[in-house]
This record gives C-alpha cells, structure tokens and sequence, in this order.
C-alpha cells in the first residue's frame, strides 16, 4: 500500500466530493483519480477495494468536521445555560453548512452503510463514538440536559440539515430561530 500521507489525504478529500456530488454509485477509484487530477490506478494504490475506500473517507470526513478548539474555547468560558446550548447548536450547524459538500457526503456515507454490513460496523462505531464524545462533552461542561436530549438534538439537528441541504420543505422558518426552539423545546431548562 502506498505511504504518502499528503496524497492519501488529496485522494480522499476528492473521493468526499465525487460522493457529495455522485452518490455512492458514482463513487468509483477512476472518479476519485479524475477529480483528484492523479493517474488512473493512483486511489486503488492508496485504497485497494471499494470498502476501504469508503472507511478511508468515513475517517476523513470527521477530521473535516472537528470543531474549531478556539470557537470551543470562547463558548466553553461562558456559563453554562439554554443560551449556550443554543450557540453550541448554532456552531454546529454553521460549520456543517459551510462546506455542505461534507455533510451531504456524511448521509450519502450513511445511506451506503444501511447497504454495506463492513461500512455499517466501522461507521456506526464512529457515530456512536461521536454521540458519546458530545454526550461526555455536554456533562463536563455542566450543560443542562443529559445523554437523552442530546439524542433528540442529534436527530433534529439531522433533519434540519436534510432539508438545509437536499430538497427543501421550504417552511419558511429562520435557521437560527429553527435552532433556538430545537433547544428551547428538547432541553429542560436547568433547576436553580
């Protein structure tokens, strides 16, 4: 298998687009090598089957999405209320509709997984890994609400971003005002 992390990591940021843009059936080792501008042959040096090339871009699509540590940081100064809960909610969807290449590319993953027993296992255990990441996170930082509304948040904001992102129902709501009821309405507000 070939080594070089930089062009593993360029094969795998054009396999992201050829999925955002293809689907999953136009995910082919020729469409990565084309959209990354290489020669024939380089991503199944890099990838050597189908699967691993969708575990390789179930990885990268994560290292992608991680949080911003000095966004965090100024949020995690503030107290912890609904209001912060809010704004972590607020960074989440910003950062996953900036590049929606990245999040369509994230549901076409998922998608493929409910067809793909090997994807399902490798990227069903990154999910769970990340919901409990933002499960551990929301504890320490002394957030209202638990393990439970933390769920709710993960497939509201999901939806959200399905219709943000693909054919919309175009209700006409505000995001930010759609992001302040999600919390308002799935977080209990903390006892004093």
């Amino acid at each position: 298998m070939a080594r070089n992390p930089e062009r593993r990591t360029l094969l795998a940021d054009a396999g992201l687009r050829v999925l955002a843009a293809a689907g999953a059936r136009g995910l082919t080792h020729r469409a990565v090598d084309a959209e990354a501008g290489v020669p024939t042959g380089t991503a199944s040096n890099y990838f050597p089957s189908r699967a691993a090339l969708l575990a390789a871009l179930g990885e990268r699509i994560f290292d992608r999405m991680a949080p911003d540590p000095a966004v965090l940081a100024d949020l995690g100064r503030r107290e912890p209320s609904l209001a912060l809960v809010t704004d972590y909610l607020r960074y989440i969807v910003e950062r996953t509709t900036r590049e929606p290449d990245l999040t369509r590319a994230l549901f076409e993953l998922r998608l493929e997984a409910s067809r793909r027993p090997e994807l399902r296992a490798a990227l069903g255990d990154v999910l769970r890994r990340g919901y409990a990441d933002d499960v551990a996170f929301h504890v320490a930082a002394g957030l209202p609400g638990g393990a439970f509304e933390i769920a709710l948040l993960h497939y509201a904001v999901d939806g959200l971003l399905l219709d943000l992102l693909a054919t919309s129902i175009d209700a006409g709501f505000d995001v930010d005002q759609v992001v302040s009821a999600l919390v308002s309405r799935l977080v209990a507000e903390p006892v004093a």
